[in-house]
């Protein structure tokens, strides 16, 4: 009886064992970044230059744009002629960065990507947050206006790279935007109406809005989206009640949803793996498109640090790039994963 006893308790130690316990995830840490010099306070979001293996990030409460060199993994130079920089474009061909900043004036900040020396400022209105670069035309398009200019509607900007001009307005029916994304085969553009609830479809040829998808009754406070293009899917996170609507980004209805409460900042979509990654935490969500429909399975929920809830996907690298804050006597500092396949 003893004896069949201590074989009982030998298999449940080696069920609970640590080494028992671990399950291949879907992501593998596979260093951290250090960012010295920084103090408590909120990043946001990247971008990345793959032609010089380099990352920006904007430390937001900082004021600074951190250059991190990919072959190294180390910062090579800190920008500090910004005072709150959000969101960053960068042009290849002319090694130009734009930072967006509404941190004093209210403006987009244009740096040489090589000196990294201040070329000019393009004015713009108050609350100029979220943006997104489009390498086919050159063109940065740039969310501003809204509540905190006391305006009712929000203007995307767009402007030209090559000139550094602002060529255009478009205005959206919106006191907030959070996040734009366009697609690469086509001429659309979504971005979200954070308070209402809504999706508006820009045509980025005519400069004009074609719709507005009302997802009110299905939640509000839209904050990230990622866009699955070739199959033609929206993917929106409604932060009240704490899910990610799956959208059909021709007919503009919902097919299903997701499970995500949290506070999160990013999403991305990765074709290649058709995998869709939220940022944020307590936990990096992970979900596997199936081959089956509009069915998305769990990876995996990998436990994150202290407000990261940014990151970017580089796809040549096949990793997964965090930012996270300075907190107490913890410093800075990027998380870097591999993707598991």
């Amino acid at each position: 009886m003893k004896k069949g006893i201590a074989v009982l308790l030998m298999a449940v130690a080696l069920f609970l064992s640590p080494t028992r316990a671990q399950v291949p995830g879907p992501l593998k840490l596979a260093q951290t970044i250090p960012l010295p010099g920084l103090k408590d306070g909120d990043f946001d979001h990247f971008q990345v230059d793959t032609a010089g293996m380099r990352l920006f990030l904007a430390a937001e409460e900082n004021s600074a744009i951190e250059v991190i060199d990919l072959r190294t993994n180390k910062v090579v130079q800190k920008i500090t002629a910004t005072k709150a920089p959000h969101s960053i474009g960068y042009n290849a061909e002319l090694k130009k960065l734009y930072v967006v900043d509404d941190g004093g004036p209210n403006q987009v900040e244009v740096f040489d990507g090589t000196t990294f020396k201040l070329l000019t400022a393009i004015p713009m209105d108050a609350h100029a947050d979220v943006s997104i670069y489009d390498p086919a035309t050159q063109l940065f398009y740039v969310g501003n206006g809204g509540r905190q200019a006391k305006e009712d509607f929000t203007l995307v900007s767009v402007i030209d790279t090559k000139t550094d001009k602002k060529v255009a307005d478009i205005k959206i029916d919106a006191d907030r935007i959070e996040t734009i994304r366009f697609e690469a085969k086509g001429p659309r553009m979504f971005t979200n109406m954070y308070f209402k609830g809504i999706v508006a479809v820009i045509d980025r040829t005519r400069q004009s809005v074609l719709a507005a998808w009302n997802f009110s009754q299905e939640g509000k406070n839209f904050a990230s989206m990622a866009l699955d293009e070739p199959d033609h899917r929206l993917f929106v996170h409604a932060r009240d009640p704490g899910k990610v609507l799956v959208i059909d980004s021709e007919s503009g209805k919902v097919v299903t949803s997701l499970p995500c409460v949290g506070d999160y900042d990013d999403a991305i979509y990765d074709p290649g793996t058709r995998r869709l990654y939220l940022i944020g935490t307590p936990f990096i969500k992970v979900w596997q498109k199936s081959a089956e429909g509009d069915r998305y399975d769990t990876l995996g929920q990998v436990p994150t640090a202290f407000h990261a809830e940014t990151g970017i996907f580089v796809p040549q690298l096949n990793r997964l790039y965090i930012a996270v804050n300075h907190h107490g006597s913890t410093d800075a500092v990027v998380q870097v994963y591999d993707v598991v396949p």
